[in-house]
């Protein structure tokens, strides 16, 4: 997938989550393209060519399972945020999924 059709991809969603959840906003989390539940993010695009999603649980451990998949380190200084897991295009079929999983659990539901 190339980085235009992943972002593409990514704006989608984050629209689509805003459109019909009036606590979702948009914004910027470490430069990237966020999104927001309240004054927390819950997801993000990353890398040009990937989205990076806040899980726990189940939902983590799977999204950790998908090929290519790893926690986000942000600061390139191996030091991975824990409940941020980073699931490259290949799986963007798995993007709308994990960004209604990483909506739910930042807010709450």
């Amino acid at each position: 997938m190339s980085e235009d059709t992943a972002r593409e991809r990514y704006d989608d969603i984050a629209h689509e989550l805003a459109a019909t959840n009036g606590d979702v906003r948009l914004g910027k989390l470490f430069s990237m393209p966020a999104i927001y539940v309240g004054d927390k993010a819950c997801a993000g695009f990353t890398q040009s060519v990937a989205m990076v999603f806040k899980l726990t649980g189940a939902a983590h451990a799977d999204a950790l399972g998908l090929e290519g998949a790893h926690l986000f380190d942000p600061s390139g200084q191996n030091r991975p945020m824990k409940e941020w897991v980073v699931v490259p295009a290949a799986h963007s079929s798995e993007w709308p999924r994990l960004a209604q999983l990483a909506l739910a659990y930042v807010s709450g539901h």
